[in-house]
């Protein structure tokens, strides 16, 4: 805990009390006290009161000595007062609780797993994020990936336990509630780590959680980020990349923001952007106007790369019967779609229109 923040808690006490009242760590030394002049010196043998039973009180050279925490558990610091009268016994008890809270409240709030919560949720003010950083003594600089893990097939809290058990490392890998459903993954990685590797991680996560607890689940995943300050963005990536790829690659469960392209673009444009552009592409006849056959035979066309011959092999039908049906389709909507130039607007308009199709669900 922040020295500080014990000095601070010491000195509320010292209002209610005229008896010297203080902190010791685990080699007996003097971290906080209402007498300042004691700061520094040692006043009990090393470990011997702080490891004691923390249910006990200790007397000795007149000060009682009360363990932090429970009994049983390995102590950090104890509490002390002047006196060894039933007074400084009941005063040490509750200065031990007063101490402890402050404790419990620090730890809660400046440990480094609520820190990057804080930043990811944008939660902490800029300056704030490097001086707790140094606080902690955490690395601020270094490269990290999110992954924003959805449960999408019902929610179970064992997935906050199936992670830990995968990256173990606290000091690395941060494990973060966001909701019911959703959990984000912050891993330190590679300095020079590829997409695929972390798309490699996804999958490992994935399998781990279907084969655990039979969840479907979809993950985004943002770019790395090499500063601290940086990992709001990458959080927002790491979203953004799920709701996107539920629009354009609804059968993806893990989604690069890197890999989005184009869709990235498209689903950050206003509703009357996109209406005006599907107007003025098919200015013939709606997009509406083509049937499930016209679609699937363009969609074939484009997996194809524009290839006739390959098409119509896919198809199994004859390659006349599949210009005449492409040059329907360039009638209905005056587009060719073996224009390389009218192939690439032909494609984006269908990407809009889904677009608009999955605002309007």
């Amino acid at each position: 805990m922040s020295s500080r923040l014990l000095q601070s808690t010491i000195v509320q006490i010292k209002e209610a009390t005229d008896r010297r009242v203080g902190v010791i760590d685990g080699s007996g030394v003097v971290i906080a006290s209402s007498d300042l002049s004691m700061m520094g010196t040692k006043i009990a043998d090393e470990g011997g009161i702080v490891t004691a039973p923390g249910e006990k009180l200790a007397v000795i050279n007149g000060r009682t000595f009360k363990p932090s925490g429970g009994a049983g558990m390995h102590q950090d610091y104890a509490v002390f007062v002047e006196g060894t009268d039933e007074t400084a016994a009941s005063l040490c008890i509750i200065a031990s609780v007063a101490v402890a809270g402050a404790n419990a409240y620090y730890e809660e709030k400046f440990d480094r797993t609520s820190l990057i919560k804080r930043i990811i949720t944008d939660n902490i003010l800029p300056g704030d994020i490097y001086v707790q950083a140094r606080e902690l003594h955490f690395l601020a600089d270094a490269p990290r990936a999110v992954f924003f893990i959805r449960q999408v097939s019902g929610a179970d809290v064992g997935l906050l336990d199936v992670l830990r058990r995968m990256f173990p490392d606290k000091q690395k890998d941060f494990i973060i509630s966001i909701n019911e459903t959703d959990v984000a993954l912050v891993k330190e990685t590679a300095e020079n780590v590829t997409e695929k590797e972390l798309q490699r991680t996804a999958a490992a996560v994935e399998q781990k959680i279907q084969e655990e607890l039979g969840l479907r689940t979809v993950i985004g995943i943002g770019t790395v980020a090499y500063r601290l300050h940086d990992l709001a963005n990458k959080y927002k990536e790491a979203q953004t990349a799920i709701d996107v790829g539920k629009v354009f690659e609804p059968d993806k469960t893990i989604i690069s923001y890197e890999s989005l392209g184009i869709g990235r673009l498209i689903y950050q444009l206003p509703s009357t952007t996109c209406e005006m552009f599907l107007s003025e592409v098919f200015k013939k006849s709606p997009i509406d106007a083509l049937d499930e056959e016209m679609f699937t035979i363009i969609m074939k066309f484009f997996e194809n790369n524009l290839n006739i011959s390959e098409t119509s092999r896919k198809l199994f039908v004859h390659r006349n019967t599949l210009v005449y049906r492409l040059d329907k389709i360039k009638k209905l909507t005056g587009l060719d779609l073996r224009e390389f130039d009218q192939a690439i607007v032909f494609k984006v308009a269908l990407m809009v229109k889904r677009y608009l199709d999955s605002r309007e669900a």
